[in-house]
């Protein structure tokens, strides 16, 4: 390394040292483990609301054998709220292999680590330096911006260019002894001080040295190529309910909320009259005698690619009601057995409908 970059990697650890108040439960343990339930939680979830559920899952699953042998729904309601369900979904699957594959013993190396569903580079490297030091530098998006911004690159990091540039110089940056302590210090120096807006430029000590800095590009970068499409969807739920029992189904494979539960469903291409709506639920409307009881307004829930706006039918039905295929009738009191999306959660607390 050179004197720039001894410059770079040590100052940051003094940074670390004398100025780093970021608190967080998961930080300085080298239980792989439980290293590994932060990354999966922390994925697309801020730390403030993914704190809670860390602590939840170490409470309930203190162990990678106890997770392997939790039935899916219990973890899946658990994990509910925090949406990206394919995350829980990988989560499961992998804790079960490192107990089939590995004995039950979290993986030691990168390699190893990398094979396990649902890691990728990102979460391997953190594993491997946090848990055992190992010489693998971490690349979230704060440390993008912060090599990004005081190297003065403007490679767009979603590019295969500039991962490579950036893994390259991550790399070479990275004190090989001291992976662990660096590699904390530089995410959380890209999250308190080189921050995405208002970056605290003032109190930086790499400022002096930082090309963005001192060519006024700091919001310029880093460089994204891409931008993300987001697909709008509407949801049409009919909450069926016939002598305290209501219409649910497990939602299919290959869409969003796999494997969690919701209600009697008519997807619309956009913002459409209920009475339309209604028409388009097929045999079961026809076969069942129901009065509306009330329709609610229109509840969004904003994922990473799509835009979801759900409104919600409430329909007493008079006598037992035809179940569409893949739907079952279940006690009201027993959907707390099942795990939900966000946006029906939403809207039953609003009616003040908790789940019992």
């Amino acid at each position: 390394m050179n004197s720039a970059g001894n410059f770079f990697s040590n100052t940051l650890l003094q940074w670390n040292r004398s100025q780093n108040s970021r608190s967080m439960p998961w930080k300085g343990i080298k239980d792989p483990y439980k290293i590994w339930l932060s990354e999966v939680i922390l994925q697309q979830t801020r730390v403030e609301q993914g704190w809670k559920y860390y602590e939840a899952f170490t409470s309930k699953y203190p162990t990678v054998a106890d997770l392997a042998e939790a039935a899916d729904e219990d973890v899946f309601r658990l994990w509910q709220g925090l949406g990206y369900y394919a995350r829980c979904k990988n989560m499961l699957a992998a804790a079960r292999t490192i107990v089939s594959d590995f004995g039950g013993k979290f993986p030691k190396t990168y390699n190893e680590i990398n094979t396990l569903k649902g890691i990728g580079s990102y979460t391997a490297a953190a594993i491997a330096s946090f848990a055992y030091n190992l010489p693998h530098a971490v690349l979230d998006g704060n440390v993008y911006r912060v090599l990004s911004r005081y190297f003065g690159i403007d490679t767009p990091i979603d590019t295969t260019a500039g991962k490579k540039i950036f893994n390259e110089l991550a790399q070479k940056l990275l004190p090989i002894d001291n992976a662990s302590e660096y590699n904390q210090s530089i995410m959380d120096f890209g999250a308190v001080v080189c921050k995405p807006q208002q970056a605290q430029c003032s109190i930086c000590p790499l400022a002096p040295n930082c090309a963005a800095f001192n060519t006024n590009s700091v919001s310029q970068l880093p460089i994204k190529s891409k931008k993300l499409q987001i697909k709008k969807r509407y949801f049409y739920y009919f909450l069926a309910l016939y002598k305290n029992q209501v219409i649910i189904r497990k939602r299919p494979a290959k869409d969003i909320w796999e494997n969690l539960h919701d209600f009697l469903l008519v997807e619309a291409d956009g913002l459409t009259d209920i009475q339309q709506v209604t028409q388009k639920t097929g045999e079961f409307m026809l076969q069942t005698d129901f009065e509306t009881v009330a329709i609610s307004p229109i509840f969004k829930q904003q994922l990473t690619h799509q835009t979801i706006h759900a409104q919600f039918v409430q329909i007493k039905c008079s006598h037992q009601p035809t179940i569409p295929p893949g739907y079952q009738l279940v006690p009201w009191n027993a959907l707390d057995d099942f795990a939900f999306p966000k946006i029906i959660l939403d809207y039953l607390k609003s009616q003040q409908l908790q789940l019992l």
